[in-house]
């Protein structure tokens, strides 16, 4: 590459950034097989943190810290449907005219409106997560160009001083109980979900239904009841005992004395 570039410079001289640029964005790829190239767009306000809701499920749970401003979605491949919920990744721009050298982190909370299976990897992110990728001060220039050319790579997810919590979604009864987890450090995403009624030996496990939500559907739910996660990616355990109370409520979030460290 150094010779091409430099024979180049002689007979093209003009081409010699460029090639630079080129040269300096595939080196960086190489040279660290953990990241891996995607595409990268935003959605909605140019400095917005990013959209209320989402296919995960989070609800209203994204417009706050440390969720806000660090949501993305993802192309179906990532977001595996919904079992890619709560996984963090890294994504930094290559152009070193307009990129900054820092990666942004992001949350999956989404799946891409309009990607399609055969878009293997892309992130739609936040107009504030979106900027942060550029130099300082050219976060609208970035914009401007709509779409980037990326790489990422997984990271563990950090809530710090955030322990693991579940939320009982709303609609549920003593026959029918519907869980989500927040702030899951390390792999934050779920592979499976098993729950253990008040004096009970047996834990019985959760269905996966849509985005990050799992449910328990028939007899005769009594709390309190502990609860045990199996993450997605590295299987890693962890069980919350009587976590969620005898006086459980629906719409209710309650918060364990443990995470994943």
């Amino acid at each position: 590459m150094a010779a091409l570039s430099f024979s180049f410079s002689i007979i093209f001289p003009f081409l010699l950034p460029t090639l630079l640029s080129l040269h300096s964005a595939v080196s960086f790829q190489v040279s660290d097989p953990q990241w891996h190239p995607a595409i990268a767009t935003w959605y909605g306000e140019a400095d917005g943190d990013g959209s209320t809701g989402g296919a995960c499920g989070y609800g209203s749970l994204v417009d706050v810290v440390p969720y806000k401003a660090r949501v993305g979605a993802v192309s179906p491949l990532l977001f595996k449907g919904g079992e890619g919920c709560g996984a963090c990744y890294k994504v930094k721009c290559l152009d070193p005219s307009i990129c900054s050298r820092r990666a942004v982190t992001v949350i999956i909370t989404d799946e891409c409106p309009g990607c399609s299976s055969e878009q293997n990897h892309v992130f739609d992110l936040s107009g504030a997560a979106f900027s942060r990728m550029a130099i300082g001060g050219h976060g609208p220039q970035l914009r401007n160009r709509g779409e980037l050319s990326v790489v990422y790579r997984r990271t563990p997810c950090k809530y710090r001083n955030e322990n693991i919590a579940f939320h009982v979604n709303e609609g549920s009864t003593e026959s029918w109980l519907s869980l989500l987890v927040e702030y899951e450090d390390g792999d934050g995403d779920i592979g499976s979900m098993q729950i253990q009624p008040a004096n009970s030996a047996q834990w019985l496990n959760m269905e996966h239904i849509w985005g990050a939500t799992w449910c328990l559907n028939g007899g005769s739910l009594k709390g309190p009841f502990s609860v045990r996660i199996t993450t997605l990616s590295t299987k890693q355990t962890l069980s919350a005992r009587d976590v969620i109370p005898r006086n459980w409520s629906p719409k209710a979030t309650y918060t364990s004395r443990l995470n994943f460290s």
